[in-house]
């Protein structure tokens, strides 16, 4: 496992990008849990956000690809609603110890 970032750097209800090897990949802090996927829409392969570290919806409910507007589950990246629904984004492996959010690629 290796350190990604500081719980603390991703506020309740909000998101962030990060590239680590050459892979994008975002966290998404909701409900006080922290969930870590690949930063890649199911449908096109392109990435998933409209600005940096913007892939909610309006109501930070839902994580939301800027192309087409699918809709994806924050707990596990199930798409709810557009042209990729019934994938699911590609979760990161990721544990969260003394404050820190590691990850496994």
């Amino acid at each position: 496992m290796r350190p990604l970032c500081h719980t603390s750097d991703i506020e309740e209800g909000k998101s962030k990008g990060f590239e680590v090897d050459g892979v994008a990949l975002f966290v998404v802090h909701h409900q006080g849990r922290w969930s870590v996927f690949r930063n890649e829409c199911p449908h096109l392969g392109i990435n998933l956000e409209w600005m940096p570290d913007q892939f909610l919806d309006s109501d930070g409910c839902l994580i939301q690809c800027a192309m087409h507007g699918a809709l994806f589950l924050i707990d596990s990246g199930e798409c709810i609603s557009g042209p990729c629904t019934g994938q699911s984004l590609t979760a990161i492996k990721h544990e969260i110890r003394d404050g820190q959010i590691l990850i496994r690629l």
